[in-house]
């Protein structure tokens, strides 16, 4: 397979700049893999496609203001960081801007010194490893001076910081949304979980990943990022037992996908587990866990955009964009949504 064969022609005007002002007023493509049919709905109405006991797979992971403008000291050039991994208690992995200055022992501060950094190590693809000195509680400074780390395509600055934040987050790690969640409102949950609907959160950091394109020629050549995971004991025998009475596995977001496809047997049966996931689902890919998918629409060429195509195939997954593309949905982070059935 070849990168090219994953690429869509999209106007750049399609692509959403800003969140919508009711969450779950996005609109909501549905394709049927079954049948072979496409319809236009708004996301409230996603309640319509899930049945009592089924589960609905949700990331509780919470995005950090990660994003962090400074200065090198000594000679006051601008310096921008992006928090990536925590490693240590003050040791984190972060991308660098401009990175060829910044070396081993260089040092950056923020805030007028109420955060400084000094680059311990130069890893492998340019992240720096870093340890940051400060007073205080490091998480509280970095809600007080950090930024949400918007991907690049998105030029307009967010109002509001919980708009990139699910209304479910809760286990700050990311250094994106699992923006496929950002439809929920707490209404419609509640509304889910009176259906009969089984709520089941699990965890995936959103790494490094999320902002590197895919460059090999050829798809096999590509290395997939590795992303934290946790799978608890609760959240398998939940699953385990939605599946052993008939019920559907609807995820949101590949991020759950990730999860559940790296944790489950060739059966299909989940276990607690927690580590570090680097699975790369592309066409080829038989899925085990994971019934049905609730997705944002992927940039052209991603792996993204290839794991949806390993769940209804690639030329159905192009036939959808392009269906979109022409009803002239809005694409992305903050753009509309599309369900897998």
């Amino acid at each position: 397979m070849k990168t090219s064969d994953f690429y869509y022609d999209l106007p750049e005007e399609l692509i959403a700049q800003t969140p919508i002002k009711e969450r779950d007023q996005s609109r909501l493509m549905v394709y049927n893999r079954k049948e072979d049919t496409l319809e236009h709905r708004h996301f409230a109405d996603v309640i319509e496609y899930l049945n009592p006991g089924d589960a609905l797979v949700i990331n509780e992971t919470r995005v950090i203001p990660a994003r962090l403008f400074g200065v090198r000291e000594g000679t006051g050039g601008a310096v921008e960081f992006l928090l990536l991994r925590r490693i240590a208690m003050d040791e984190w992995e972060v991308i660098v801007r401009p990175g060829r200055k910044l070396r081993e022992g260089a040092r950056v501060e923020f805030a007028e010194g109420k955060l400084r950094a000094e680059i311990l190590t130069v890893e492998e693809g340019g992240v720096r490893r870093v340890r940051f000195f400060y007073e205080g509680v490091f998480e509280a400074l970095l809600d007080e001076i950090g930024q949400m780390p918007l991907p690049p395509y998105i030029k307009e600055a967010l109002e509001d910081k919980d708009r990139y934040q699910t209304v479910y987050a809760k286990t700050n790690g990311s250094a994106a949304a699992p923006t496929a969640g950002l439809h929920f409102t707490p209404e419609l949950m509640q509304r889910l979980k009176d259906k009969g609907v089984r709520i089941v959160p699990i965890l995936l950091h959103v790494g490094l990943g999320t902002f590197r394109p895919v460059k090999a020629e050829n798809v096999e050549d590509h290395h997939m990022h590795s992303e934290y995971y946790e799978l608890s004991g609760e959240a398998a025998q939940t699953l385990n037992d939605v599946r052993g009475h008939g019920g559907r596995i609807v995820v949101v977001g590949t991020t759950c996908v990730r999860v559940l496809e790296t944790v489950a047997d060739d059966e299909g049966r989940l276990r607690e587990a927690k580590g570090y996931t680097d699975i790369f689902i592309k066409p080829g890919y038989r899925y085990r866990a994971v019934d049905a998918l609730i997705t944002n629409f992927h940039l052209p060429e991603s792996t993204l955009l290839m794991l949806v195509s390993a769940l209804m195939g690639r030329e159905n997954a192009l036939k959808c964009y392009r269906a979109a593309v022409e009803a002239r949905y809005k694409f992305f982070s903050f753009g509309d949504a599309m369900m897998i059935l």
